[in-house]
């Protein structure tokens, strides 16, 4: 997976996640990305500082596996949810937050919870040795790497705490 700042023509920054940045230039180009803030479809990579891990960093992550979507109808609907908006100056803006907490709830009632099976798992559905579905856990750094070098997508997604909770 491929992690890219992007950025609309009004200038509105968010980020966006892709298998390989050919993903990301066959759904710009079809006009598929939209600015999560106007909805503008004009959308390109932002410049962006490389991201290096601390040395001995074992922070766990919440991650989910999606089965794949049924082929698109027309070429207007999109694949992938639109990326939510950067945190500003230090506090989620009140509709991200409302945004993430309505993907958590998604995620828990159709998606199965494996805990620090995840990776595991994941290895197992993608072999064919486990039902084809959507799954969510935990797993390091390290083991979502790997996952996405065996080509596994996953999807990191911040897990905030529930509208109800």
């Amino acid at each position: 997976m491929i992690h890219y700042q992007l950025q609309c023509a009004d200038g509105h920054g968010f980020d966006g996640w892709f298998k390989d940045s050919a993903s990301f230039e066959q759904q710009a180009t079809r006009g598929l990305l939209e600015c999560p803030v106007c909805g503008d479809s004009r959308v390109e990579r932002a410049l962006m500082s490389p991201s290096v891990p601390r040395k001995g960093s074992i922070a766990r992550r919440e991650i989910a596996v999606v089965p794949d979507p049924p082929p698109a109808a027309t070429p207007a609907a999109s694949p992938a949810p639109a990326p939510a908006p950067a945190v500003v100056a230090g506090r989620m803006p009140d509709h991200v937050r409302a945004m993430l907490q309505r993907l958590r709830a998604e995620v828990e009632k159709n998606c199965d919870y494996v805990g620090d099976g995840f990776a595991d798992e994941a290895r197992r559905i993608h072999r064919g040795d486990s039902d084809r579905r959507g799954i969510y856990g935990e797993a390091s750094p390290t083991d979502a790497e790997a996952l996405a070098d065996e080509g596994i997508e996953i999807a990191h997604i911040p897990w905030v705490p529930r509208a109800d909770g």
